[in-house]
């Protein structure tokens, strides 16, 4: 039966003292939670795998018993799914291509995710990447603060919600475990792990695992999907106090292609501006719309979303490569390559962590957690590059020469570099002696990040009932973001998908590249907390408080052109500030952004001169900012009977600025209010009650926060640029609750449910008129996007030895696109006029998923019990639904353009790329263990 099947699991928790629910071992040891056993009978085991903890905290628990029965391979944060309160959209059926999560609303730059208490985020944009997680065999427990961090979460980047997983004890006895799986779309998956059991008498023991995995995606099979993963851990028992060391290693390769990815929008004809009669040019009020031709399914700005799986289905052409490269004659570009399914998302993780706690005296604990992390990823993409340079016009005059047919003078300055968002290399590139071509390169984002943290915690018991602890964290990052370019081969394919080892050089024999910063994300929090139960272990009150100090050391090496993160770079950047010395500002605009204005004398018949505001153009320079803030973290739980506890909390959270943030920041001036934004923080209340038994869990419980400087973003892929605006005071609220069941052990059942409520208290300004009248985004009282209105499912298990089976239902609710909740839209101006369509509602549909799973050990075969095989069938019913919407961090809108006179739509930006959802999937895995 289940309860024997994960003995192992169970008895490997008993041997770490206190294995709480929580992420750091100072956390875990302070709050003494209890173990998950084997022997029946208890609340504390859950029900099915799924736990409801006794704490002052809404939480979830999720163990293996429920991780295994899952689909191979999947991500954690897809596993956490069937927790009331998170929404996550995977970007593929395996899980090894990414997705989107909210909990409560909380996008994942907003959530704390640890592994062993290492924080994942990105040091720069609090970014969780979910195919990067560890392999899910080897997770003993993840859990979920619905909408608080503990106490001494390392993070200056959560205003809400932690998400923190613990991988498994090596086990005393050896022991091998194989899995091979293979599933529709090409998927095969191969994972070993090796327990090596007790090898010297200290009772020193390990486990060493590895995978692969491989996959390409049904809408597109040219997109590849390739990760594999190393992990190894050593676990030092010290004594019989519960005193450890654990030391362990984790390396990821992906090697994936985007795909999946198009525009959202359901209009299936191409609208144009045409005229009504033959003339040309067309006479005033001709203009009509005319069709231009049917929009298909596709990854082109032109292309359209799917309605149902059945257009679902679409193909990147085969490119015309070309390979004419004539002398003395301008050659053109290849397109291969070009197309966003084509575009690889490589990347390589590693981290090397340890866990320890020491007893030092009756009553003294110190647990110290160190760890170091290293990552070198970047997103793929293409440019065409230029192989002249480029005029930098030092001068000022009128048009730009071509610098293949002009020298240099005082007024052309040629140069190479990446200007005006392209790439001048001056020089050949294709090998043809000339300069006058333009030739596709590679052009990705790179990212490149060594990162060092320690957290410590120093625990002692005052009495048998009263507790308090201090701890501190140290997490240093630093962070390097380049653009360097490579070359592709005459396919699109590049030779090296990480051209930051092998970057084209300039004519300066500088690499040419289009950002060029360096970061130090460096946090020092302090923290410290008292524990006490009162009234015979009834009432349990923990009052805690962390501090943290976030230094952001940045460099850009670059000058910023825009405001939206536009840069300048190249080895001659002055030339480029003497061509343009200055940006220009309204005068409304102007002490926001440290400008400075001038009248100029009234031309006559004029009686007052116009007025000019402006500020030096910021070259390359370093920018040091500093945020500190106290966050209390205030809870209770009280027993009314021993089965029934209501609970509560309070916590205060904080995200400091991302580095994309202030990066764009370097547009105005050092010290201007603009050029230092400012951080969000929330204010979160949990209010519920719950009732544990070794047979029946349910938990019910409401929520309200209050957000302050609550920041959206629009972001473009393709520019790979986002623009942030500064939503002011948000507030939401919500309820949440589950219920687990097990009448008897053959049977179990469980049901969530979830619902938000968001209210964005004020309209944004977004841009002013020449005159000075600002321009709002019709914001107010409108929803947070990308989060679901409402999520609610359940599953079942039936157990009946040799076979198992098991259905989880979800039904995910609509999610608005952007905070404006207004429909995606595309203008078109017909006789001066600017007309608009709709062309995608304001939301998402609703849809509903059925996952089910199947197994039969092999024991009548002769085998034992550790080996069986199993099945699992993904979005059963083959609904089509919307996954997750490439918008960044909530979107403010389509981003619109303006009439400069009368504040009047005259555009919209392009619809936000959006994954298909994933179709209908099976997989089958045999699981061999001995």
């Amino acid at each position: 039966m289940r309860t024997k099947l994960f003995a192992g699991v169970a008895f490997a928790a008993l041997m770490v003292p206190g294995a709480a629910f929580a992420q750091s071992t100072g956390t875990q040891d302070f709050e003494g939670e209890t173990e998950i056993v084997v022997t029946g009978g208890r609340a504390d085991n859950g029900v099915n795998g799924i736990i409801i903890p006794d704490t002052s905290r809404a939480k979830g628990v999720l163990t293996q018993e429920f991780i295994e029965r899952q689909a191979p391979g999947a991500s954690v944060n897809d596993l956490i799914n069937q927790l009331p309160g998170v929404s996550f959209q995977n970007n593929d059926p395996y899980g090894s291509s990414g997705g989107s999560m909210s909990i409560r609303g909380f996008d994942s730059t907003r959530i704390s995710q640890t592994f062993d208490g290492v924080p994942l985020n990105d040091s720069g944009n609090y970014a969780i990447y979910s195919n990067q997680q560890i392999d899910p065999e080897l997770i003993e427990q993840v859990n979920v603060n619905l909408g608080s961090t503990d106490v001494d979460s390392p993070t200056a980047g959560a205003t809400g919600s932690t998400v923190n997983y613990r991988t498994r004890v090596p086990s005393r006895d050896f022991g091998v475990k194989l899995v091979g799986s293979v599933g529709q779309y090409g998927f095969f998956r191969t994972f070993g792990l090796v327990d090596t059991g007790e090898f010297t008498s200290a009772g020193t023991r390990a486990w060493f695992a590895a995978s692969q995995a491989r996959n390409y995606q049904r809408w597109n099979p040219n997109s590849k999907i390739d990760k594999q993963q190393f992990n190894a851990k050593i676990y030092q028992p010290l004594g019989d106090s519960g005193d450890f060391i654990a030391i362990a290693g984790h390396y990821n390769q992906n090697r994936n292609n985007f795909q999946g990815s198009v525009p959202l929008r359901w209009d299936t004809v191409q609208r144009a501006v045409g005229c009504a009669v033959t003339t040309t040019p067309c006479p005033t009020g001709q203009q009509v719309v005319i069709s231009n031709g049917t929009r298909f399914t596709g990854v082109n700005a032109t292309d359209r979303y799917p309605m149902n799986n059945g257009e679902a289905f679409y193909n990147i052409p085969a490119c015309t490569i070309n390979t004419v490269a004539r002398a003395g004659q301008a050659d053109l570009a290849n397109s291969c390559g070009s197309t966003f399914d084509e575009r690889y998302n490589p990347s390589n993780t590693a981290n090397i962590r340890a866990q320890s706690r020491f007893t030092l005296s009756d009553g003294l604990v110190l647990t110290v957690d160190p760890s170091y992390q290293f990552v070198k990823a970047n997103g793929g993409g293409t440019v065409v590059a230029n192989e002249s340079a480029f005029d930098l016009n030092p001068a000022g005059s009128p048009a730009r020469a071509n610098c293949n047919t002009t020298a240099n003078s005082g007024t052309v300055n040629c140069q190479p570099g990446y200007w005006g968002g392209n790439p001048y290399a001056g020089r050949d590139l294709n090998g043809d002696g000339d300069t006058l071509d333009t030739v596709r390169v590679l052009a990705p984002s790179q990212t490149q990040t060594h990162r060092i943290g320690v957290i410590a915690s120093l625990r002692y018991d005052l009495s048998p009932d009263q507790s308090v602890r201090i701890a501190y964290t140290y997490d240093r990052a630093r962070h390097r973001q380049t653009g360097e370019l490579g070359y592709l081969q005459l396919n699109g394919k590049p030779f090296d998908v990480f051209p930051v080892n092998n970057p084209i050089l300039d004519a300066n024999g500088n690499s040419l590249q289009k950002r060029d910063r360096l970061s130090y994300a460096i946090l020092q929090q302090v923290a410290a907390e008292y524990r006490g139960e009162f009234f015979d272990g009834t009432l349990k009150i923990n009052a805690g408080v962390r501090a943290p100090f976030m230094r952001r050391n940045l460099t850009n090496y670059c000058a910023t052109s825009s405001a939206s993160g536009f840069i300048e770079c190249g080895s001659q950047v002055a030339g480029f500030l003497a061509g343009t010395p200055i940006q220009t500002v309204t005068q409304s605009a102007a002490a926001a952004s440290g400008a400075t204005c001038v009248t100029a004398p009234p031309v006559p018949p004029a009686t007052t001169g116009v007025t000019t505001c402006s500020f030096a153009t910021q070259g390359p320079q370093q920018r040091v900012l500093n945020y500190n803030r106290v966050l209390p973290n205030i809870g209770y739980t009280w027993s009314l009977t021993p089965q029934v506890d209501v609970f509560g909390n309070y916590s205060k959270g904080l995200q400091v600025p991302g580095t994309d943030n202030l990066y764009n920041s370097f547009y105005f001036p050092k010290g201007s209010e603009r050029a230092t934004p400012k951080p969000e923080s929330t204010d979160n209340f949990d209010l519920g009650i719950r009732y544990r038994s070794a047979t029946l869990q349910a938990q019910f419980g409401a929520w309200y926060t209050n957000y302050k400087n609550r920041l959206a973003s629009s972001y473009d892929p393709e520019l790979e640029k986002s623009v942030y605006r500064n939503l002011g005071t948000v507030r939401k609220y919500g309820f949440d609750g589950s219920v687990t069941y097990q009448p008897v052990k053959e049977l179990s059942v469980y049901a969530f449910g979830s619902y938000l409520h968001s209210e964005i208290v004020n309209n944004v300004e977004v841009a002013r008129t020449t005159a000075g009248t600002i321009i709002y985004a019709p914001t107010a009282g409108k929803r947070e996007s990308n989060a679901p209105v409402y999520t609610f499912g359940g599953g079942a298990t039936v157990d009946i030895e040799p076979v198992s089976l098991g259905i989880d239902v979800k039904r995910t609710g609509p999610r608005y696109i952007y905070d404006t909740n207004e429909p995606i839209r595309q203008a078109l101006t017909v006789n001066g006029a600017v007309q608009t369509f709709d062309i995608f509602p304001a939301k998402t549909p609703a849809y509903t998923l059925v996952d089910l799973n199947a197994r039969v050990d092999l024991t009548w075969a002769g085998l034992n019990k550790k080996t069986y095989f199993q099945v699992n069938v993904r979005n059963l019913f083959n609904e089509f639904w919307v996954g997750s919407i490439n918008s960044g961090n909530g979107a403010l809108n389509q981003g619109p353009t303006y009439n400069a006179t009368t504040g009047a739509i005259t555009n919209y930006g392009n619809p936000p790329f959006t994954q298909i959802g994933y179709p209908r999937t099976v997989m089958g895995t045999l699981v061999v263990g001995f």
